[in-house]
């Protein structure tokens, strides 16, 4: 008998890779269009997707640049298809224009950022250098993405495959934020069954006989007309934060020294909180699952028992912003992290741990 887990029927467990995991979590919840083009560390999504997507009746289409890919995805998802795209850092930054078409339109889609070393071409290595892009809308207009932050591959799989319903519900783009060493680990992983019941999208450019054409567009021309569209966006928005904020924790009860992290620098985080517990130091873990909307009240739970935070990121240090405005400054927030693809290990996260306990801060 297939098991579930959170009312999903999962039907296997097998060894992935995570790039693989995440195509076939999309297969898996409609998603039967996919554009995009190569770029490293991502290419086993594209991959995968050109040999099982024509096995279900889908399309796959690398396109001729990543501009005019995510203006593919735009066209589908207008027309009222389930469709993703992915790519890597530079790549993702062409295809911001069309991301904020998209949300503007109110099209619903999924795009997959495999986040690499930068800034410019960098490296392939697995990194942490887009938070402020994907959480802060990243191309022009004032919107916002749901931004989801897998740290394993099951983990990415029940968040991909939730990705498509949260895109409908919302209709608005969400991203999966991973980096290239979610992408290229394998574990074994719990696929849910195929989910063949798609929501009805009255609002989508599809002919339907029984109501006037649908026009999708986010061009505006009128301003007061353009005003109403942003103030009902933005309350969307406001419906994602009530809603939509996903968190973890480890050893959080009575932790004094906190560390924040998301995605594969939780996974590093989370050994060094094991290693701090053996020396005696009361270290826990924070982790956003949603890193857009941002879990502000966890932190604010804690706040009486914590002496300092310390934000672990593959990068000079973006998500600490948002650390210090969940708690308002009221406490200490460090930074530590390695840079353009260098993955900080569990002992040298420990010696900063053992730096802010012996400085008392």
């Amino acid at each position: 008998m297939p098991k579930e887990r959170g009312g999903v029927k999962l039907a296997e467990k097998i060894l992935m890779k995570g790039s693989e995991a995440i195509a076939e979590a999309a297969i898996r919840n409609g998603c039967r269009y996919f554009f995009g083009y190569p770029i490293t560390p991502q290419n086993e999504i594209p991959e995968y997707l050109a040999k099982r997507l024509p096995e279900v009746g889908g399309t796959f289409l690398q396109a001729e640049s990543e501009v005019a890919a995510i203006y593919m995805v735009l066209g589908a998802g207008a027309a009222g298809a389930r469709v993703m795209t992915s790519s890597s850092s530079p790549g993702i930054s062409l295809k911001q224009e069309g991301i904020s078409y998209m949300a503007g339109a109110e099209v619903p889609c999924v795009i997959v950022n495999i986040m690499r070393g930068g800034p410019g071409l960098g490296a392939i290595q697995g990194a942490q250098p887009d938070y402020w892009q994907a959480t802060r809308g990243g191309g022009h207009g004032d919107y916002r993405l749901l931004v989801l932050a897998p740290a394993t591959v099951q983990e990415a799989v029940n968040l991909t495959y939730e990705a498509f319903d949260l895109a409908d519900k919302y209709r608005n783009p969400v991203m999966i934020l991973g980096d290239g060493i979610l992408a290229q680990i394998m574990e074994p992983v719990e696929l849910p069954e195929e989910n063949k019941e798609q929501p009805e999208k009255t609002w989508a450019v599809c002919e339907n006989h029984n109501r006037p054409r649908n026009i999708v567009s986010s061009s505006y021309p009128q301003v007061d007309v353009l005003e109403q569209i942003n103030l009902r966006l933005h309350k969307r928005y406001n419906e994602i934060k009530n809603n939509e904020v996903r968190w973890d924790s480890y050893l959080l009860d009575d932790a004094e020294y906190v560390i924040v992290a998301y995605g594969s620098a939780a996974r590093i985080a989370k050994a060094a909180v094991k290693m701090a517990r053996a020396e005696g130091i009361k270290a826990g873990l924070l982790r956003p699952v949603s890193v857009w909307p941002f879990p502000v009240k966890p932190f604010q739970d804690i706040l009486p028992q914590v002496k300092a935070f310390l934000a672990l990121e593959m990068c000079t240090g973006q998500m600490i912003d948002d650390v210090r405005l969940a708690i308002g400054n009221a406490r200490p927030v460090h930074h530590y992290g390695r840079l353009g693809g260098v993955i900080p290990l569990p002992e040298e996260v420990l010696g900063k741990l053992k730096e802010l306990v012996k400085e008392g801060k």
